[in-house]
């Protein structure tokens, strides 16, 4: 067992099982048995390969108003199927608002009741329920015009009402739809043709120990000023007895010569030098297998075709 142990890491633990598979047996003898390698479970991240990060805001208490004082960054941040919801529900409500107004003021003047009289002038012409109502507030805001509902110069409430409307229309356009061009544009499609190694290595470069993994570009348009960073996460305590659980160190990745600005034609293997100032300094080995810590490495720069 200690030589499988020493074959396969730690990440391996050797279980007993029987044949048959249907569960852990005690070893005895006459029985057919078998060494299996069972991975361990694997420890939660705190950022996925993915880029999302596994955090999550609790105790806010009164601070979740915060959100609604920058409502427009909120709904960006929301799942696609709420802004839909929200961008369905908005349109909606607004519109069966303004058909309401426009059939309290007709039904108000008695337009219901007096619009096929020939010699009476109504508020909005051929206008003689709720549904031609709505249909009137749709032509005007669509800007559709057919030309056989319309307002006439007999009504300045219809005449206040539409100038009302053509506000809040554009008001709410310019802010759902804004919403959605800004989700819409958004680069975070772009990282998934940007590919990481799936594993970091540490051996020898240039008579140096050095820890090492590469990026690729999958697409042929350029990342403009591309940088990369990397930071070691880690619980630690202070002298002074202070416990911090996840405390940030930078990884020096070529900051210091500007190896840390990448021109991504070709997939690059980037460096971290694990010198005297290297966190990874007073580590062995083994330590470093067992020692809970997590790298987060951070990809920035500009879409060539996009300019996001």
């Amino acid at each position: 067992m200690s030589a499988l142990r020493r074959k396969f890491g730690d990440d391996y633990q050797v279980v007993t099982t029987s044949s048959s598979g249907s569960g852990l047996q005690p070893q005895g003898p006459g029985q057919d048995l078998q060494q299996q390698l069972v991975p361990k479970k694997k420890r939660q991240r705190f950022v996925d390969k993915n880029g999302r990060c596994n955090v999550q805001h609790g105790n806010l208490g009164s601070e979740t108003s915060r959100y609604l004082s920058d409502l427009f960054t909120t709904l960006v941040d929301l799942k696609w199927r709420w802004n839909l919801f929200i961008f369905i529900l908005t349109y909606t409500v607004a519109w069966l608002f303004m058909a309401s107004m426009w059939w309290v003021i007709a039904y108000t003047r008695g337009d219901l009741n007096k619009a096929h009289v020939g010699n009476y002038t109504p508020c909005v012409a051929n206008v003689y329920n709720f549904p031609s109502a709505f249909l009137f507030f749709i032509e005007t805001e669509a800007t559709i015009g057919y030309g056989y509902r319309y307002i006439t110069d007999k009504c300045p409430e219809g005449i206040i009402l539409f100038l009302f409307q053509s506000i809040l229309g554009s008001i709410v356009d310019a802010f759902l739809i804004g919403c959605m061009f800004i989700k819409m544009s958004q680069p975070k499609k772009r990282a998934e043709t940007l590919m990481f190694s799936e594993h970091a290595v540490i051996s020898m470069r240039d008579g140096k120990l050095t820890l090492m993994f590469r990026v690729g570009n999958l697409r042929n348009s350029h990342m403009v000023s591309a940088q990369i960073r990397c930071k070691l996460l880690k619980s630690r305590q202070t002298p002074e007895g202070e416990f911090l659980p996840l405390d940030q160190l930078e990884l020096d990745v070529g900051f210091s010569t500007g190896a840390d600005q990448l021109f991504l034609v070709s997939p690059l293997t980037i460096c971290h030098v694990i010198d005297a100032k290297s966190p990874f300094y007073d580590l062995s080995q083994r330590s470093m297998q067992t020692e809970q810590f997590e790298i987060v490495v951070i990809l920035e720069g500009i879409v060539e075709t996009t300019g996001e």
